[in-house]
């Protein structure tokens, strides 16, 4: 008479570990691509935004706003906030990461004291080449990779 044994082998049972321990990996770094995509899909939408409102602003005005900061011709675009809040926008959007990382503004062609060009920009995490429009700004090292200019 055979006998059988009801259970798994060893072999069994450590394939079944490995086969899920791999998919568990791959589900994990697919996972952690589509939220940083995701993440740089909305910077590019606030930077849209941003540059919109920048626009309503010149139109308004004739020029852009000064920079938010006085040293270095730079500034985060939050500091931005008591001067497009409530006329050209909501609310000024902060980085899916702040404080980690955050969206930066700075001035161009300065003529008689008023500025007539500008840059925001914002570091994205799935690009390593720059995509910028931005030129020659002074927005501070590494902290851009991806920027609008005005038209």
């Amino acid at each position: 008479m055979a006998r059988h044994n009801k259970g798994f082998t060893l072999l069994e049972l450590l394939v079944s570990a490995t086969i899920i321990v791999v998919l568990t990996v791959i589900g994990m770094v697919s996972y952690s691509s589509v939220n940083k995509r995701s993440r740089d899909v909305k910077r590019k939408s606030d930077l849209e935004q941003i540059r919109s409102a920048l626009e309503m602003y010149r139109a308004d005005n004739g020029y852009y706003p000064a920079p938010p900061e006085s040293t270095g011709g730079f500034g985060s675009v939050s500091a931005l906030s008591s001067i497009l809040v409530s006329t050209y926008m909501p609310a000024v959007p902060t980085d899916p990461t702040y404080p980690k990382l955050d969206y930066w503004y700075t001035v161009t062609n300065l003529l008689s004291g008023q500025y007539y060009g500008y840059c925001v920009c914002s570091q994205l995490e799935t690009i390593t080449a720059p995509s910028s429009t931005c030129t020659a700004v002074s927005i501070p090292a590494g902290s851009c990779n991806y920027g609008l200019k005005s038209p």
